[in-house]
């Protein structure tokens, strides 16, 4: 198989040359998945893919997400979604929260299963703005003081979508999204602060911007400004990388493992349109896997969100 990864400057991510649409079969998935784990970002340029070329090449991180919001799911395509700052008629023909939108996230925290791998492909580039920078949540994690990391190992976070589409909504002149989609009824759940990877076995800070109320059992105060300072951290220049998109590009992300954010862009200017898989994270059985690391708690959804 021709695979060439070359590491990108600044700790994590990789520059992945091959073509995607002549990828198959599970010797390929294991070398890009083990890739993706080692990196946590991959950036893999140059490629030509319909859609049924993208859902393949998802699928070879594992099973895609198919519950995602009906509104913009590309027809006939489950799993794959429009990503857009492109209006027909005033309104927007893929997810899109603002020009100005920047959240810090991980996809579909507010989710009991959490995503393990997303991926953007990008078919329409705009020539200013909307690029998407990425954060590595696990070396972030790694870097805090023994004493903050053995504080944060024990804590919970609330994430709850009914939340974060209020703090689109306050941040883009009334507008969101998420307030108004599909997956809008879903309750809120309870994810660990810094969960473990279930194929690395390293921790990384499960953080988001808009999406979390509150730290379960810290008065609301004392919880907002740890996940302040934790996402000040996490988001420091020591830990960023910021894809600057050219047409063709697909880009993998570790969802477990990294944070992401769009940048801002005009969209009367500079039009942007990505097509988004994800995949679901595997349902974990009791017991330690394979590797012998403990299977985290399973999320908790809430009465109250």
């Amino acid at each position: 198989m021709d695979l060439t990864i070359t590491p990108l400057p600044g700790g994590f991510g990789a520059r992945v040359e091959t073509d995607l649409a002549r990828t198959h079969g599970p010797t390929a998935a294991r070398a890009l998945t083990d890739a993706l784990h080692q990196h946590r970002v991959l950036v893999l340029p140059g490629q030509h893919l319909n859609h049924a070329d993208l859902l393949a090449a998802a699928s070879l991180f594992g099973a895609v997400d198919t519950a995602t919001d009906r509104r913009y799911t590309v027809p006939g395509f489950p799993g794959l979604t429009v990503v857009s700052n492109i209006h027909q008629d005033g309104t927007p023909i893929g997810i899109y929260d603002g020009d100005e939108e920047e959240e810090w996230h991980a996809d579909n925290s507010f989710k009991s299963q959490l995503t393990a791998v997303t991926m953007l492909y990008s078919v329409i580039t705009p020539s200013q703005g909307g690029e998407t920078r990425f954060a590595d949540a696990t070396r972030a994690y790694a870097d805090l003081p023994a004493e903050l990391r053995a504080r944060v190992d024990g804590l919970n976070a609330v994430h709850c979508v009914q939340h974060l589409a209020r703090q689109q909504a306050e941040a883009a002149d009334g507008y969101s999204s998420t307030q108004a989609g599909t997956l809008a009824g879903l309750p809120a759940v309870i994810h660990p602060l810094a969960p473990i990877h279930p194929a690395t076995g390293t921790r990384a800070l499960l953080l988001g911007s808009m999406a979390i109320p509150r730290l379960e059992g810290m008065p609301d105060a004392d919880g907002q400004a740890l996940l302040a300072d934790l996402l000040t951290h996490a988001t420091g220049p020591d830990y960023l990388y910021t894809h600057r998109w050219t047409q063709g590009d697909l880009v993998v992300w570790d969802n477990l493992a990294v944070l992401h954010t769009a940048s801002p862009c005009d969209s009367s200017r500079h039009p942007r349109l990505l097509i988004r898989a994800s995949v679901r994270q595997p349902t974990r059985r009791p017991g330690p896997p394979d590797g012998g690391i403990p299977a985290e708690p399973p999320a908790t959804a809430l009465d109250r969100h």
